[in-house]
Formats: structure tokens, sequence, C-alpha cells
């Protein structure tokens, strides 16, 4: 087990109870998905957490904090950033669908995935979200502050 485990597990926990507390702003009959996702996300950080204490017993503790940057690419880390960045505003923007398909096919672009693979990821995703959310939740996505204005 490394020290820097027990940051990763700590964190997962936090966004577990981060995204169980957003949850109940929902709808209750939009609430179940989400649940679930939180459910197998906690049970699978239970599951890390189990195997780090098996690991610690058996191996002990060692700090792993020489490990975290090795191999760091830190030109392809900050652009990610920032097209996360760009992504958040563009989602105030413009909304969930153009602003992912946008955000999907500049960050997949810069990791330098195939383009065809790019295409069918980016339409796999829109198209699971859409049935999830639009079809099955009955819960609209993010409309963005455009076309809140045209509309």
């Amino acid at each position: 087990m490394k020290k820097t485990d027990i940051g990763v597990i700590a964190f997962m926990y936090v966004v577990c109870i981060w995204f169980g507390v957003m949850n109940l702003r929902l709808p209750a009959d939009a609430q179940i998905y989400p649940r679930f996702i939180i459910i197998v996300l906690a049970s699978l950080t239970t599951l890390y957490l189990i195997k780090n204490i098996i690991s610690a017993k058996k191996e002990g503790v060692t700090s792993g904090f020489s490990e975290i940057f090795k191999g760091f690419l830190p030109r392809q880390f900050f652009t990610v950033l920032g097209f996360a960045l760009g992504y958040l505003l563009l989602l105030y923007l413009i909304g969930f669908y153009p602003a992912t398909v946008i955000f999907m096919v500049l960050v997949l672009w810069r990791l330098k995935i195939k383009p065809l693979t790019v295409g069918i990821t980016t339409l796999a995703i829109i198209t699971l979200v859409f049935v999830t959310f639009n079809l099955v939740l009955k819960v609209n996505l993010i409309r963005g502050l455009v076309f809140d204005v045209l509309l």
C-alpha cells in the first residue's frame, strides 16, 4: 500500500458524498440512476480500501510520492486542463451537447486518437447520454445561455 492511495480513497469518498448530496436536489424520479452510479463508485472505493488494507498488512506502507509524477507530460496535462476549463465555459454558453462534442473532439484529437475512433467515441457517448437522461430519466441537460436567450 502507498500513502498516496489513502488520498485517492479519501477523495473518492468525498466525491461520493458530494454527488450524493447534489443528487438529493433532483426530482425523485431522476435520482435513481445517479444513486446507482454513486453506490457503484462507493462500493468500488471500499473494495480498493480493503485491498489496500490487506496489502498494508502483508507488505507494509510505502511513500509512493516518487512515482506520482513519473512519466508526467506537463504540456499534455495543461492542454487538457485548458480544454476542461474551456468546456465549463462552453457548458454555460452553448449547453451540454454541443460543448461535449467540441470538448471530446478536441481532447481526443490532442491525445492523437485516430479520427475514426474520435467520431465513433463521441457519437457513442452523446447517444448514450441522450438515451439515458433525455429518454429514460426524462432529465433535460444544460441548454446554455445562448439557447436560453434565443428561445
